[in-house]
């Protein structure tokens, strides 16, 4: 009686468990991907772009947008500020 008791105990377990990784699974997959290339936006009238970086630089401010490739380029070389961090200047191959 013992052992069907721990046995049970043991399988419910289990069974919450796997439920929960289930569910944080899920969320992961749900989760909107991050864009490739970020521009930190300013303040003001329009909201002027400040300075273009990666995706997942830590150091970009909470005012910024999603932008393609293209548009990240051609902010880059209209003089907007490129992170010092994440240097996407690098990664899109614009020269100095």
């Amino acid at each position: 009686m013992w052992h069907a008791i721990w046995l049970q105990l043991i399988d419910t377990t289990i069974a919450a468990l796997q439920a929960r990784e289930a569910e944080q699974e899920q969320g992961r997959k749900s989760w909107p991907q991050e864009p490739d290339w970020i521009v930190e936006l300013g303040t003001g009238n329009g909201r002027p772009p400040t300075e273009v970086h990666v995706g997942g630089c830590y150091a970009a401010g909470k005012r910024r947008r999603p932008v393609p490739h293209d548009e990240a380029r051609r902010l880059l070389t209209s003089g907007v500020r490129v992170c010092t961090h994440c240097k996407p200047d690098t990664q899109l191959r614009i020269p100095d």
